[in-house]
């Protein structure tokens, strides 16, 4: 049976945060595996816990008229752009303690994409459930939000690639689980995924392989907050989460009494437009511009994400395999 919460998507990074701060007064049970992740996973190198990176890395970017060109004529007249964005967790997206600042990977992207591109950029802040199918109806330009590329998104929705990220999970420290290298071995535990991602889907889809294999079904408790997945973790209500790379490993340097398992799947994240998009030509020169000047290794070495960065940025490319069993 799953478990869904609804609530206003600008409180979840306070969510978030208010499980960190609680999560770094707890001692971590005593055998567990340490809650480690890569060097500068938790952002900046050297921030301290729930200190996010402030470093301006975009005031550099010069417009790229080469890619300015290929904008649509209607485009350049109106001098904006208007993005759909979703506001999770660090280092994808979160508020400063403003409340109203947004900043993480995405934002810096986006920023430094529309200034290359000559643009002012207009960002709304929309439930991740509700960029994608909003994208059609005109309202947007852009949707944000880790969306990685996959072949049932491509059929509605083109992608223009900025980084590499995927699915990764993450338990407590006294958990038994050392790394999920297939979904049979969640047979019997109860998971915690967001709602309308590609966790949830995978989950849904492999769901009857634990019958299969003779064992109870794994349960999906399905939450619309990112710092409930977390908050339901710690509270024993879930066994393990299901999330991004990058989201998971920041997670576990920010809460005690976690660890990172492993990466499970690896996904290209894009941009996303509506199918049949003019701007796509537009956003790769631009992505493909700030890898040449510098820029693209910056933002991402702000984040500690460089283990995502990609060769070249891609408009709508095949989805990554997922991994054979």
């Amino acid at each position: 049976m799953s478990t869904r919460t609804s609530s206003g998507t600008a409180r979840t990074t306070l969510v978030f945060a208010l499980i960190t701060a609680a999560a770094l007064g707890l001692t971590a049970c005593s055998g567990g595996e340490p809650a480690t992740a890569p060097a500068g996973a938790s952002g900046a190198p050297g921030a301290a816990k729930g200190a996010l990176p402030t470093e301006d890395v975009v005031a550099a970017v010069r417009k790229n008229e080469a890619a300015a060109k290929l904008l649509p004529a209607d485009v350049r007249q109106r001098g904006s752009l208007t993005f759909a964005a979703s506001v999770s967790n660090p280092p994808s997206a979160a508020y400063l303690p403003d409340g109203r600042t947004v900043v993480g990977v995405d934002a810096d992207f986006s920023a430094a994409v529309t200034k290359a591109l000559g643009l002012e950029l207009k960002r709304e802040v929309v439930g991740f459930e509700a960029i994608l199918p909003a994208l059609g109806s005109g309202k947007y330009d852009v949707g944000t939000g880790n969306f990685g590329v996959t072949e049932e998104r491509r059929k509605t929705i083109d992608f223009v690639t900025y980084i590499n990220d995927g699915q990764g999970f993450a338990a407590r420290a006294d958990s038994t689980l050392k790394a999920v290298t297939d979904l049979t071995q969640l047979c019997g535990l109860k998971v915690a995924v967001n709602a309308g991602t590609t966790f949830e889907r995978t989950l849904e889809k492999n769901k009857g392989r634990c019958a299969e294999a003779g064992k109870p079904a794994y349960e999906v408790n399905v939450y619309s907050e990112t710092g409930a997945i977390w908050m339901s973790l710690q509270q024993g209500r879930s066994d393990v989460v299901m999330n991004t790379i990058n989201g998971v490993r920041y997670a576990v340097t920010q809460q005690e009494n976690l660890k990172f398992l492993n990466e499970y799947r690896r996904l290209d994240v894009g941009f996303a437009f509506r199918k049949g998009t003019p701007l796509a030509p537009a956003f790769q020169a631009a992505v493909n511009g700030l890898k040449a000047d510098g820029t693209y290794d910056r933002i991402l070495r702000k984040w500690g994400v460089t283990a995502s960065g990609i060769e070249r940025s891609q408009i709508s490319p095949p989805e990554i395999p997922a991994p054979k069993k």
